[in-house]
C-alpha cells in the first residue's frame, strides 16, 4: 500500500511540473509571439504577419509594437522545408524599421521555393517596401499607404567619408532590390525617393492604393480575398 501511494504521489507531483511547463511555454508564446501556441507550420497556406516596426540587431523600446526578424527566420525556414505547406501569404502593416532585418526576411522571402503573396494593409512603409515586392505576387489594400525615402541617418553627425560611403552603398542595395523585384524603373524609384513638397520638413513620396501599382511598385489592387484567390492560382499552376 506504501508504495502504491508513493506511487501515485510521485505521478501528482510529475502531472504538477508538466501543467507548470506548458504553462511556462504559453506565457512564453503570448509574450515572444502573441499567441497561446507557438505556431506550428503545417497550414496548406502559410500566413505570415509583419507588423510594426522591424526589429533587427537592437532591441526596441517596450512600447513600441515590433517583428523580430530572429522571429521571422525560423519560420521562413519551416515553410520551405515542410512538404504540407504550399505557399506564403505575408501580411504587412509597418512603419519599416531596421533595414539589414528587413531585406534579409526580403531575400529570404524571395528565395523561396513555393509561391508567395504579400498584402499591404495599412502601410508597407520604408523598408517594408523591399518585402512587399519580395513575393511572387504583391497586393494593396485600396487605402493602404507606402512611404518611399532614402535611408535615413538616426544620429547627429555623420563623421567622415566611411559612413557616407556605408550609407551610399546600403541604400544601393535597397534600390536594387526594389527595381530588380517590381516593375518600377531606376530612374522613376529615384525620382519618388527624392521628392521634396510631400514630407514635412523631409524628402519622400507617400503613395496610396492604386499610385502604387501605377508606380510600378505593387501589381495590383485588392484585400484578403484576392490576395488567397491569387495565391490559390500560384499553387495550382507550380
Amino acid at each position: 500500500m506504501k508504495g502504491v501511494k508513493l506511487s501515485v504521489f510521485l505521478n501528482t507531483i510529475k502531472s504538477d511540473e508538466e501543467e507548470e511547463s506548458k504553462a511556462g511555454e504559453a506565457t512564453t508564446a503570448i509574450k515572444e509571439l502573441g499567441q497561446t501556441e507557438v505556431p506550428e507550420v503545417s497550414e496548406r497556406i502559410f500566413c505570415l504577419p509583419i507588423i510594426g516596426q522591424i526589429e533587427g540587431h537592437q532591441i526596441l523600446p517596450a512600447q513600441s509594437k515590433t517583428t523580430k526578424y530572429e522571429h521571422i527566420i525560423p519560420q521562413l525556414l519551416a515553410v520551405e522545408q515542410n512538404p504540407k505547406t504550399e505557399g506564403i501569404l505575408v501580411i504587412l502593416n509597418t512603419a519599416g524599421g531596421d533595414v539589414e532585418a528587413g531585406l534579409a526576411i526580403a531575400e529570404m522571402i524571395t528565395s523561396l521555393s513555393k509561391p508567395s503573396v504579400s498584402l499591404v494593409l495599412g502601410g508597407g512603409h520604408s523598408i517594408g517596401i523591399p518585402i512587399a515586392v519580395s513575393c511572387t505576387k504583391s497586393l494593396i489594400a485600396p487605402t493602404g499607404t507606402m512611404t518611399v525615402h532614402p535611408i535615413r541617418y538616426t544620429g547627429l553627425v555623420i563623421n567622415g567619408h566611411q559612413q557616407f560611403d556605408y550609407l551610399r552603398k546600403m541604400q544601393e542595395r535597397i534600390d536594387q532590390f526594389i527595381y530588380s523585384h517590381s516593375k518600377i524603373s531606376k530612374e522613376r524609384l529615384e525620382q519618388l525617393m527624392f521628392q521634396t513638397g510631400e514630407l514635412a520638413q523631409d524628402i519622400g513620396t507617400i503613395l496610396i492604393g492604386e499610385e502604387a501599382v501605377k508606380a510600378g511598385l505593387i501589381q495590383a489592387v485588392g484585400g484578403v480575398q484576392e490576395a488567397f484567390n491569387e495565391l490559390n492560382s500560384l499553387i495550382g499552376s507550380s
